[in-house]
């Protein structure tokens, strides 16, 4: 993935005021847009200016991405830093990560899905349909291991919240939260913390905090709605003659049949197994056969034995 310099595509300085960013991106507008521009790319180049001016005019947005310093270049290979999207929160007036899909993979990696809920803030109706003023909501991504999917965990858990100074201009502010994190809880799904998010003005209630649920990456378990797939090695022995085989699940220990002439690449279903809900996921084992090294003569004499006496030829049914 590319860095975009969003201030060296509209041509301003890091410290340009939202003016300064707003004549830079009209004055580009006009010498790109398809519709009159007579350059070549033109809709590309638009599609660059549209994103960047999408940044850099979003108070929110533009605090974030000056947190990424001016350590990259245009062009260069870039990679979110670690806990990136679970540390920002932003307020509803984001883009989904469909919206975020028709700018560059970069702009999706930063900004899809934060402030997403679109919609969700600004007001809240009362009785006969009263609008009182209410705070924005505040949306943010937040870094679970799948175990607490499982269990149910007590997290606290670090964001940073756009809070703008006497200026307009926006900063994050480190904010800790205590936060349950129920049994089930699956990907994607919105936790909902009311009365979290922004202030209200003149005393009204404040709004509420939307987390989206992300897994961080597990070496052995991979989340799929609440079906869990697993890796599950297997000696050849116990795959050609079959086995019963314990495996570890957060909580609990499984004991699995394998059946006999199991085969890489073969998937069993464990039903129930899966993330706790109503109805439970199921456990998806994707096996794996693992042969053991021919690393001693005591080890090389077995596989010199099975070369001789088994009539085996796995690529039998690829010659034509």
């Amino acid at each position: 993935m590319k860095y975009q310099d969003y201030y060296g595509i509209l041509g301003v300085d890091r410290n340009a005021t939202p003016d300064e960013i707003k004549k830079a991106f009209r004055r580009l507008a006009r010498k790109y847009h398809p519709d009159v521009s007579k350059e070549t790319q033109a809709e590309a180049r638009m599609k660059e200016v549209n994103e960047a001016y999408t940044v850099l005019s979003d108070p929110e947005k533009r605090a974030a991405y000056d947190r990424l310093g001016g350590a990259y270049h245009a062009g260069d290979e870039f990679r979110p830093p670690p806990g990136w999207s679970g540390d920002f929160s932003f307020t509803t007036h984001g883009f989904s990560p469909r919206e975020a899909e028709e700018f560059s993979d970069f702009f999706s990696q930063l900004f899809g899905g934060m402030g997403g809920m679109g919609g969700m803030g600004g007001f809240s109706r009362h009785g006969s349909g009263a609008r009182h003023a209410r705070g924005e909501d505040h949306h943010a991504q937040v870094l679970l291991d799948i175990e607490d999917a499982y269990t149910g965990a007590p997290r606290q858990l670090s964001l940073r919240l756009p809070q703008p100074d006497e200026l307009g201009r926006v900063h994050y502010a480190t904010r800790t939260l205590n936060v349950k994190i129920p049994a089930g809880v699956r990907e994607g799904q919105i936790i909902r913390l009311a009365g979290q998010g922004a202030p209200a003005p003149a005393g009204g209630p404040a709004g509420d905090l939307l987390l989206e649920v992300r897994f961080r990456p597990h070496p052995r378990l991979r989340a799929d709605g609440r079906d869990v797939h697993m890796t599950l090695p297997l000696a050849p022995w116990e795959a050609a003659l079959g086995a019963v085989i314990q495996t570890e699940l957060p909580g609990s220990a499984l004991k699995v049949r394998i059946p006999e002439g199991a085969q890489s690449g073969q998937q069993l279903r464990v039903r129930g197994k899966g993330i706790p809900g109503t109805p439970p996921g199921d456990l998806l084992l994707d096996l794996q056969v693992v042969l053991p090294p021919a690393d001693n003569p005591g080890a090389r004499q077995i596989y010199e034995t099975m070369a001789r006496e088994l009539a085996f030829d796995p690529r039998r049914g690829t010659r034509s």
